[in-house]
């Protein structure tokens, strides 16, 4: 769905999507396993400046592979948005240098904005930074490759690696730092 600032000029922009899975790429190992709903509306916040603002809220529920054991692990998102767009600085060839207060908010280019972008990003945004299936998944036997949450293994631990032992000596002979 395109929001378009012609259309925002003359009144606020309702929105309710159903996004079916596979239509947002997310560029990331994360993937869409629910259709993704989204409702909310778009307004023009400062007409002098076309600021965009987007509120809303979205509902999906997303898959990726666990970072400990790589067993897939799903996330249900349920995350209210409050974003601020506006045009995209005019570069004069070079760097254009962003002001402090211009942080917290996104920049298009154009005549509008496309929802999609804006729901891509609140969900990027939502995601966790550490993807596990469960908070107590063991994870993967660096020695075997066995999913220690299904099966045990006899694997001990790997020795230290003994080309650093000489820096322990030192640390031994001058006593800790403080």
């Amino acid at each position: 769905m395109y929001i378009s600032l012609q259309e925002l000029e003359l009144r606020k922009v309702p929105f309710t999507v159903d996004i079916p899975a596979g239509q947002i790429e997310f560029d990331c190992p994360a993937v869409q396993a629910s259709n993704l709903h989204a409702a909310g509306a778009a307004e023009l916040a400062s007409h002098a400046l076309d600021e965009i603002r987007v509120r809303g809220k979205l509902t999906v529920k997303m898959e990726a592979p666990c970072d400990r054991c790589l067993e897939p692990a799903s996330f249900d998102l349920d995350n209210g948005f409050d974003l601020s767009y506006v045009p995209t600085p005019e570069a004069s060839g070079g760097e254009v240098e962003i002001k402090a207060s211009a942080s917290d908010v996104g920049f298009y280019e154009g005549a509008g904005i496309e929802l999609n972008d804006v729901l891509r990003e609140v969900v990027l945004l939502a995601l966790p930074m550490q993807w596990v299936c469960e908070d107590d998944c063991k994870g993967i036997c660096p020695s075997c490759g066995r999913n220690r949450n299904h099966e045990t293994c006899d694997c001990r631990e790997r020795a230290a690696d003994d080309r650093w032992s000489k820096l322990k000596t030192i640390r031994v002979e001058t006593g800790p730092s403080k």
